[in-house]
């Protein structure tokens, strides 16, 4: 809330009512719940002190589990959506179902399930790209990208293309195990997602 909304309010003037601020839920994995970091200085973590500075009206609320598959995310969505009544949601999920071989098609199913529960909710979403590991060699890896390209189309979303690609490439920006980023990483994760939801940080309960 600005200066002048703070004082109609005080004021007892129309135009305004009193509101808390706009909430944005990220539902991921380890990739956001801060695995392996020290507490505070995840991606979401940074994105919640951005947004204090640029856009004050909203506020980072961390869903992520470390593990979680998008049928796990699809389970604990609707319980979240209700708790917190989000503006907007970030879906940050389908890395695990890529290391373990999940059809494509149920990670789609389970996406957009999602991304209808949230819109449903009265927020807008926008969906993270997973990475997707090798292991099941490219006409899989290609299959998973791709779903994510054409599940943002259809569903009309916004899409954030792999936000740790970039580090995972770059030396020094890793943890031992060769997966999860290291805390030096995490600044660049939020600078790869920031540009694509700033845009859609308008806060309905800010405005006359």
């Amino acid at each position: 809330m600005n200066y002048r909304a703070w004082m109609l309010f005080l004021l007892g003037l129309p135009g305004w009512a009193a509101a808390g601020p706009c909430t944005l839920l990220i539902v991921g994995d380890s990739l956001s719940s801060g695995y392996g970091l020290a507490t505070g200085s995840s991606w979401v973590d940074r994105l919640d002190a951005r947004l204090k500075k640029a856009a004050p009206d909203w506020r980072a609320v961390n869903a992520s589990v470390s593990g979680d598959t998008t049928q796990n995310g699809l389970q604990r969505l609707q319980p979240a959506l209700n708790r917190q009544q989000p503006q907007g949601v970030l879906i940050e999920l389908g890395g695990n179902d890529a290391l373990r071989g999940t059809p494509p098609d149920a990670i789609r199913r389970n996406l957009v399930a999602m991304i209808r529960q949230a819109r449903a909710a009265g927020a807008w979403v926008a969906l993270l790209e997973a990475p997707v590991l090798p292991n099941y060699g490219k006409p899989y890896a290609d299959a998973v990208a791709k779903l994510y390209v054409d599940v943002a189309r259809e569903e009309k979303i916004v899409r954030v293309p792999c936000f740790v690609c970039g580090v995972g490439i770059t030396a020094g920006m890793m943890q031992a195990d060769g997966i999860h980023p290291n805390e030096k990483a995490q600044a660049k994760m939020l600078d790869a997602v920031w540009p694509h939801i700033q845009p859609k940080l308008r806060c309905p309960a800010s405005k006359p």
